[in-house]
């Protein structure tokens, strides 16, 4: 299997994406540069985190029109995975491939630390691995991840069940101090109607080696190579 992890000028989850795949699994990993027009027969795109442009105008704004993102795009189309991380995640909701937008956090910082989610479900394939209400670690880095919506969406969302990861406090934290960003719904992580494009702000990239601390993002890799490497 194949993973294509698109760079952006600005892009600085690339890397990690790209050992992620080669390292913890395996399996085979390109760049793609964002002035392509060949995904190099990606099964999987990456769509990492970063800083996309400098997110002039707004954050994943400009790295829409890019023109690797017409390729991106029809692969999502086809029903190709497409794995939105941070950055990515702006830059999906941007290109329509998601709903909704992510905006400044409330507190007006940027914020990077370990923060708890929960799993909501386990129905997708990027999730397989996990168990539903499971809670997991990982580490997030950005200024503007507050997911947000209009009430129908919401609504939508939460009846499709497509809202995949929440932010969830643990047992000694204040339960207002758990959401980073103030995400509407405390909405971490949500999937396409289609099922196959998959937005985040933590980073699994980033959690995949048990050295480095704990490797919670893993099954989702391997949830992703479960599902697709058939």
């Amino acid at each position: 299997m194949k993973f294509g992890v698109v760079t952006f000028p600005g892009s600085n989850g690339d890397y990690d994406a790209y050992q992620a795949a080669c390292e913890a699994l395996g399996e085979e990993s390109v760049f793609l540069w964002h002035k392509d027009h060949d995904l190099q027969g990606s099964d999987v795109v990456i769509l990492p985190g970063g800083f996309s442009y400098g997110d002039y105008l707004r954050a994943g704004a400009i790295a829409r029109f890019s023109p690797i993102m017409q390729e991106v795009v029809q692969h999502a189309q086809r029903g190709g995975p497409v794995l939105a991380i941070c950055n990515g995640f702006q830059i999906a909701c941007e290109a329509g491939l998601l709903p909704g937008a992510l905006l400044r956090n409330a507190s007006l910082k940027f914020v990077c630390a370990p923060i708890g989610i929960r799993v909501e479900t386990t129905d997708t394939l990027f999730t397989s691995r996990y168990q539903r209400g499971q809670r997991i670690l990982l580490p997030i880095a950005h200024g503007d991840g507050r997911y947000s919506a209009d009430n129908q969406t919401l609504e939508r969302l939460e009846g499709e069940g497509r809202v995949v990861f929440r932010y969830a406090p643990s047992d000694l934290e204040a339960e207002e101090a758990y959401n980073p960003n103030g995400s509407m719904h405390d909405i971490a992580g949500i999937v396409s109607e289609g099922g196959n494009v998959l937005g985040m702000m933590p980073h699994p990239e980033r959690a995949v080696d048990p050295l480095l601390g704990p490797a919670d993002g893993l099954p989702l890799f391997e949830s992703i190579l479960q599902r697709v490497a058939v």
